[in-house]
This record gives structure tokens, C-alpha cells and sequence, in this order.
């Protein structure tokens, strides 16, 4: 049985995390009661933003 994704691929700016985290927290609970699972994460090494990849059933 093949499963089938859908794919989303989010910018999280530096200053939406860097002094805290609950908005991080907000952001991710936000996609996931959307039904997005968070697979990876990657941080831009110029600007510092957070790239959040998600999948979810299609």
C-alpha cells in the first residue's frame, strides 16, 4: 500500500524565536490542529530563520 503526502514548507523569521519560544510553540501547535506533522528543521545561516518542513496525509 502506497501512502500519499501532502508537503509545506515554512520561513520562520529570527525574531519570532530568538527571545523566546512560546511563539515558536504557538506556530507549530497552529500547523499540527491543521494536521501537519513537523519532519525537519534547518536554520538559514545568513539570515538565521528557522525553514519547517511538515507532511500530512493527502
Amino acid at each position: 500500500m502506497s501512502n500519499r503526502w501532502q508537503h509545506k514548507v515554512t520561513e520562520v523569521p529570527y525574531k519570532l524565536f530568538a527571545n523566546q519560544t512560546e511563539q515558536l510553540q504557538q506556530e507549530l501547535d497552529k500547523h499540527g490542529q491543521q494536521g501537519w506533522e513537523l519532519v525537519s528543521v534547518i536554520q538559514s545561516q545568513s539570515t538565521h530563520a528557522l525553514r519547517l518542513f511538515f507532511k500530512k496525509p493527502a
